[in-house]
């Protein structure tokens, strides 16, 4: 079973302009790590990936050096 459940005390009714008060003040009564992880998890949901396995780093594109010979490297297009 996933660790992440539908909070369902989170939802609220009322005028639309209020809500964007209510929105607020909930995420602020959040703590920052409670925040940064409900922000990993939807962007998880959103890319397809697993939250708790995280695809590695792509490090076979890397270039270190200036603009210039940046310019001319194979994957970055000339302006």
């Amino acid at each position: 079973m996933s660790k992440y459940k539908l909070d369902r005390t989170a939802h609220w009714y009322g005028k639309v302009k209020d809500q964007a008060k209510h929105n607020a003040k909930y995420w602020k009564n959040k703590s920052i790590d409670e925040r940064l992880a409900s922000a990993w998890y939807l962007t998880c949901m959103v890319y397809g990936l697993d939250p708790d396995n995280p695809p590695r780093m792509d490090k076979s594109v890397f270039f270190c050096g200036t603009h210039e010979e940046a310019s001319n490297w194979k994957g970055i297009a000339k302006q």
